[in-house]
This record gives structure tokens, C-alpha cells and sequence, in this order.
């Protein structure tokens, strides 16, 4: 676990870059990210996958206007089998923002730069306040090392 709230928080999630055009976390495959047959869960990538998407589109929806960003469609695609140990960094970028979406590309990579998922998250930008203590733990979240 990590100091991030919320799911990243559980998974172990580490930020370590944060920007409107790209968002690089890291986390390290361990006993929890299984899958009873003892290899690491899709739904972990797919986690990881729309909270990074999901940082960046709120990133950039607050410097062009006001917002909250939610997830309306994540598909990924899983390449290779991780192993408990490894170190999968995710990188997300845009490949579309608009007024009332944004859709966005993630690679997943382990340790030796090995394409381990590919996804793609689109994320719908709603016209309403974040609540203040919400956008607290977010300015938080995203200030993570």
C-alpha cells in the first residue's frame, strides 16, 4: 500500500509524473495482484489504466476550465504475463480531448521495458465542482514522488 488514496492507495501505486499531456506511476506486482491461479489480475492493469487516464484528463480539464472527469469505456489488451516481483511503470497520454471527452493510450512495461498491456480509457468531462476535500486528496495524490 501506498499514501495515495483510494484504490491506487490499495494497489501500491506510485506517481512519479503528473501533467495534462502525460502520466508516468509505477507499481510493483506482489501476492495481492493475483489471481487465484496464481498470475497477476487483468483487472489490476484496468485499475491502473483509468486512474492514470483519469489523472491526466482532471489535470487537464482544471487548466482549461473546471470539471471532473469520469470513465465511460477502458479496454485493454493483456500481452504478457507478469510475475510477482516485477516492476510494471504505466505511461498515459492523450489521444483526444474535447469539450465533452477525452480519450487516452496507456502502455504498461515491466522492469525491462517489456510491453506487458496496452489500453485504451475514455473518460467523459462533466460540467460540476469537484468538492474541495475531494480536490485535496487529488492535489495530494498527484503531488506523490
Amino acid at each position: 500500500m501506498s499514501e495515495i488514496p483510494g484504490l491506487d492507495g490499495v494497489l501500491g501505486v506510485e506517481h512519479l509524473e503528473a501533467g495534462p499531456d502525460k502520466v508516468v506511476v509505477r507499481f510493483t506486482i506482489g501476492e495481492a495482484h493475483l489471481q487465484p491461479f496464481g498470475i497477476p489480475h487483468g483487472g489490476v492493469y484496468c485499475a491502473v489504466h483509468e486512474s492514470t487516464a483519469s489523472t491526466g484528463g482532471m489535470i487537464w480539464l482544471n487548466e482549461t476550465g473546471q470539471g471532473v472527469v469520469v470513465g465511460t469505456n477502458n479496454s485493454t489488451d493483456f500481452l504478457r504475463q507478469g510475475k510477482v516481483g516485477d516492476v510494471i511503470t504505466v505511461t498515459a497520454t492523450p489521444i483526444h480531448r474535447g469539450r465533452s471527452q477525452q480519450l487516452w493510450h496507456l502502455d504498461s512495461v515491466d522492469q525491462d521495458g517489456r510491453l506487458m498491456a496496452q489500453g485504451q480509457v475514455r473518460l467523459a468531462n462533466l460540467d460540476r465542482e469537484l468538492p474541495p476535500e475531494a480536490w485535496a486528496a487529488f492535489a495530494r495524490k498527484d503531488k506523490q514522488p
